[in-house]
């Protein structure tokens, strides 16, 4: 009797658990998050007005937040094989910062196994794994929308979606943007626009089908989704998985991930978000025109029209012949290197991915081979979606063009056609220097072909700032813009940020751009790029090159390192030679190794002052003087950020 009765009450939890796990399979919307009762960890937190937000502008770190009851994703067939069920869920999202160009790490929707994810990294892991790969016995599928090119993660760009297996090297990944369900072209959206934007993850267990779609918020859902890909979930989920997002915050100002609504259904279509009803992000970035200001400017303009027509006629007329001379004067000058369109589409074959060498901050490069000289080339496409990129080509024409040095990108030509900003280079055979740091699968570069490759980057930016007609500011010195020939000599290419002075005059740029952990401290709080600036983005390249380290890491405790200090420290304990790239394996030459290091922490002093001029660089680098000792003020960047 009493054995029956452990029975019943046994089947009798047994039930209420299987209800109670029901229950949670069922669906939920939040129309904001103010009183969801979500589980949170990290950096996130709800505001008052009920944005989810995942990370802050202030902290360095990730942040998880996740439906609190686990969700059953597999059910038994009438084989008793477990299958995968269908399920679909849509988010509303918004990627915010002070600044523009500027950008952090990204946000990922998840399904994972557990809701601790203390051992996950951030920043390129995005909070998900803390390596590239995760295992089988914790399963995680997410859908990444990133903002941040890591060639470690083998990303296609530093703007795209992409659908993740136990991985962070994406199954399937597109540039951001939508379908129109007009006709059909491709829309491009940028993450980090401060827009809100929708997304959807639809799974359909019979097809074993998952597809993902992007739109703004004002666009209906798009007939077309961006990603579609086959994936047999079964084999992947455990029994009971929990769904949210999570979010990481890398080196970058003012970035905050927003989530503004989320449904989620289970063996049927979500429900609908409305969004009218989702909670209004904060203004960030360049405050907008006041509405007074938009509606008087039309009528004034209104006006001016019908009170002198006539003469606004002469005018254009007058204005578009002036026009055409004037933007026609900057391609005057290398009109004998302006290369017809069809060659360089036939060159590429039509800017075939198979071509494509890299992706840059303001476009495409693409291998390719012209036929008249069966010459190899490499094409930099320009982005051109603004004004921005437009001045960015010109730019790089009207200074490359007439630079000539041993140590600088040769530019062969150029194409402007319409839309189309195209730049034709001498092809570097060993891509960049980068790949050759950091890339495992790259030989080793020994201490001699690094500093080669120094001694070339500086006598190039010398000829920059001093030897030639103008002072050239590059703006953006980096590894990944240093090529490498055949011989593996060093050649200083990309000079889509730089600006052109007159010796006697004061630069007086104040937009920030450039590299995250190459821009000197001055340029964050001015924005003024000068000769010292490029100085201090070179001493970063230094000790780049000898220590094989990035400007910017994290650590195993997820703690980030500032090269410069980290180099700084063993320094001032007396072990600099520590800081050398162990994969030289001791094979290097030790005074040449220290002046290089000592050389770099004195070119990255946070005070301009102190830095030295490229002509000294370079006689230090020529000659092997000693560097004089640091000074005992000198503060490390993280100090000097506090201040």
């Amino acid at each position: 009797m009493q054995s029956m009765l452990a029975l019943g009450l046994l089947l009798l939890l047994s039930i209420h658990a299987e209800m109670a796990l029901a229950a949670e399979d069922g669906q939920f919307a939040y129309q904001g998050f103010a009183t969801a009762n979500l589980t949170l960890d990290g950096l996130a937190g709800v505001t008052p007005n009920g944005l989810l937000l995942l990370t802050n502008t202030e902290t360095l770190g990730k942040g998880h937040a996740f439906h609190p009851a686990p969700l059953r994703f597999l059910q038994t067939s009438t084989s008793s094989t477990a299958m995968a069920r269908s399920f679909s869920t849509s988010f509303v999202f918004a990627i915010t910062s002070n600044y523009d160009g500027l950008t952090s790490y990204g946000i990922a929707f998840v399904v994972a196994p557990t809701l601790n994810h203390s051992a996950s990294s951030g920043e390129q892991y995005l909070g998900l794994l803390n390596t590239i790969n995760g295992t089988a016995s914790d399963p995680i599928l997410a859908v990444e929308l990133d903002t941040i090119m890591n060639v470690e993660l083998h990303d296609i760009d530093s703007n795209h979606l992409g659908i993740d297996v136990n991985s962070l090297i994406s199954r399937q990944a597109s540039p951001s943007g939508y379908y129109n369900n007009e006709n059909g072209a491709f829309q491009e959206l940028r993450l980090n626009s401060r827009r809100p934007m929708q997304v959807w993850v639809d799974y359909d267990a019979q097809s074993s089908r998952l597809n993902v779609t992007l739109a703004p918020v004002q666009v209906p859902k798009p007939r077309n989704p961006l990603l579609s890909e086959v994936i047999d979930l079964s084999t992947v989920m455990a029994d009971t998985m929990y769904i949210g997002f999570s979010a990481s915050r890398g080196y970058g100002l003012g970035m905050r991930h927003y989530v503004l609504g989320w449904s989620f259904s289970m063996d049927g279509a979500t429900p609908l978000l409305d969004i009218s009803k989702l909670p209004t992000l904060p203004c960030m970035g360049p405050q907008s025109r006041s509405k007074m200001l938009d509606v008087v400017l039309p009528l004034v303009a209104a006006l001016l029209v019908i009170a002198v027509l006539a003469m606004i006629f002469f005018f254009f007329l007058w204005r578009r012949r002036q026009f055409t001379k004037v933007q026609e004067d900057w391609e005057d000058e290398f009109s004998p290197h302006r290369f017809a369109y069809k060659d360089i589409f036939y060159a590429t074959e039509g800017f075939s991915s198979r071509n494509l060498l890299g992706v840059g901050g303001f476009g495409r490069v693409y291998k390719g081979v012209l036929s008249a000289s069966n010459l190899e080339v490499a094409v930099k496409r320009v982005s051109h979606d603004s004004k921005q990129g437009l001045r960015e080509f010109i730019a790089e024409v009207v200074s490359i063009g007439r630079l000539r040095h041993r140590n600088l990108a040769q530019l062969l030509g150029y194409c402007h056609r319409k839309g189309e900003l195209l730049l034709v280079y001498d092809y570097m055979e060993n891509g960049s220097l980068d790949k050759y740091l950091y890339n495992g699968n790259k030989p080793t570069l020994q201490w001699s072909e690094r500093y080669r490759i120094i001694k070339g980057v500086a006598s190039g930016l010398l000829y920059l700032h001093e030897e030639w007609d103008q002072t050239v500011i590059h703006r953006d010195i980096k590894a990944s813009n240093v090529l490498l020939d055949n011989q593996l000599n060093g050649w200083l290419g990309d000079f889509g940020l730089a600006r052109l002075y007159d010796h006697v005059t004061v630069a007086k740029t104040t937009h920030v751009v450039g590299t995250m952990g190459y821009l000197a401290p001055e340029v964050i709080r001015t924005g003024k790029a000068t000769p010292l600036t490029d100085v201090f983005s070179f001493g970063v390249f230094l000790l780049e090159v000898a220590c094989g380290r990035r400007p910017i890491s994290i650590s195993k405790d997820v703690t980030q390192i500032v090269l410069v200090n980290w180099v700084l420290e063993r320094h001032r304990k007396g072990s600099i030679l520590d800081a050398v790239d162990p994969r030289l394996m001791g094979n290097f030459n030790i005074e040449e190794v220290t002046l290089v290091l000592k050389l770099g922490l004195l070119c990255s002093y946070p005070s301009s002052s102190a830095r030295p001029s490229m002509r000294k660089i370079v006689q230090y680098l020529d000659h092997g003087q000693s560097v004089p000792d640091l000074s005992p003020t000198y503060m490390s960047y993280n100090t000097l950020a506090m201040m």
